[in-house]
Parts: structure tokens; C-alpha cells; sequence
């Protein structure tokens, strides 16, 4: 069904809106689900595709009947911007958790890394890391590590379409990724530090497209008054 711009980053269909929202840092993907129904007095409001509290960005936000249409975001390439940390490895494959190995990285370099990116492109089979929230026995993956322990975990399909490297400056780098759903952005830098010999982190990550919906064209938090305000006027 064509949707109908109504307010930047607000799309009109029958029986409610889908919203784009830049979802600030630290915030749960619930945390906006909640800001949504608070200001726009909507009961029924879900998002299509979590993101973590630590990444900001894209999220696909839908009110009234769009929230049982979640499946037409779900298979849509994401992309997404990040830095990450060459010489350090975590738990968590991030910051969210405390360094447990240091390598030396120096004499690694841009070319290196560039080639091993390469080498992680087209369709993997990507093993979810253990701070995750898939699930083992209807628990999350992440409660179980928070209590220092590891379980085997299923390898899943993804495909990961494009990984560039931008700028290296010794130990950071930033990078863009298009993939497919389910890929794990922490995972692939873990891996990435893995082939270069002396580890990665992620150490920041932006969603900043899904499927032709950009970051560029989202709300922010603070402009959903003006979504209420506009509502109110065209009712």
C-alpha cells in the first residue's frame, strides 16, 4: 500500500502511521515505544527491529493496525556507521563489558584491514554472540552470561552485502555495513579483530537505513510534540 508523508519522518496508512525515529543514545527500542504512546495517545505502538540501548539511529516505529505489519520491515537490508578498537577483546564484543585480553596492534594497517573486511562480505554464517538477547530455553542470552557463563549457540545465515573501512588512526577505525537481518554488528568486529590477530571491539554504532527509510529523513525524540501538535491540526 502506498503510505503518504504527513510530517517529516511520519507516514499515513489505513488504520495508523508508520514513524521513523532516531533513537537516542542509552535509550531502549522500548523506552521510544513508550515516549510514542505517552505523546501521541496511542495505545497500540511497536517497533520493527530492536536496537541496543549503546547504538543510536534508525528505528521503524508503527501505531494502530501497522503494528501487526512488522514483517514487511523485517527482511529489508540495514545499514549502519560504527567505530571500533583494534588490540583489545571483551566479552561482549564492546565497551559494555571489561577488557579481558590486549594484543599489540601497531604494526597493523589500513590495507590489512581493508582486506580482511572484504573477507567478511557475502553470506556467513554468524555464531550470536553470548550478550544478545536470543534466547536459550525461553531465556535471553545475555542473562545467562551476566553470570560468567557460556552455552553453544546455533550458527545462523546472514549476509553481509558490504563492509568498508573509512578511516584508520591507530587503534580506531569507522566503518559501513549493509546487511542482512540478523547480523550481529559486534560480531563482525569481533571476527574482524580475530582475523587481523589482535582483536576488536565495537565501540560506537549508528542504524542509519532500512530498506529505503534513512536516519536523515527521522524524527527526533524531542520533534514528537509537533506529530501530535500537526495530528491535531489536520483532524
Amino acid at each position: 500500500m502506498m503510505m503518504r508523508s504527513v510530517h517529516n519522518g511520519v507516514f499515513r496508512e489505513e488504520g495508523g502511521h508508520v514513524l521513523l525515529i532516531d533513537k537516542p543514545l542509552d535509550w531502549t527500542s522500548f523506552d521510544v515505544v513508550r515516549r510514542v504512546k505517552l505523546e501521541l495517545k496511542e495505545e497500540k505502538v511497536g517497533h520493527a527491529g530492536t536496537l541496543d540501548p549503546k547504538a543510536t539511529g534508525l528505528l521503524i516505529v508503527c501505531t494502530g493496525r501497522k503494528t501487526k505489519e512488522f514483517d514487511r520491515f523485517a527482511g529489508l537490508d540495514k545499514e549502519y556507521t560504527g567505530t571500533f578498537q583494534l588490540g583489545i577483546s571483551t566479552p561482549s564484543y564492546d565497551l559494555e563489558t571489561e577488557i579481558t585480553e590486549e594484543r599489540e596492534y601497531r604494526a597493523i594497517t589500513l590495507e590489512q584491514i581493508c582486506d580482511q573486511a572484504r573477507r567478511l562480505t557475502g553470506r556467513l554464517r554468524q555464531v550470536p554472540p553470548m550478550f544478545s538477547a536470543v534466547k536459550h530455553k525461553g531465556k535471553p542470552l545475555y542473562k545467562i552470561a551476566r553470570k560468567g557463563k557460556s552455552i553453544e549457540r546455533e550458527p545462523k545465515e546472514i549476509e553481509v552485502r558490504e563492509f568498508e573501512i573509512g578511516t584508520y588512526e591507530p587503534p580506531t577505525g569507522t566503518f559501513r555495513i549493509v546487511c542482512s537481518k540478523g547480523t550481529y554488528i559486534r560480531s563482525l568486529i569481533h571476527d574482524l579483530g580475530v582475523a587481523l590477530g589482535c582483536g576488536a571491539v565495537l565501540t560506537s554504532l549508528r542504524r542509519t537505513r532500512i530498506g529505503t527509510y534513512r536516519v536523515d529523513d527521522a524524527l527526533t525524540i524531542e520533534q514528537l510534540p509537533q506529530v501530535r501538535d500537526h495530528a491535531g491540526a489536520k483532524a
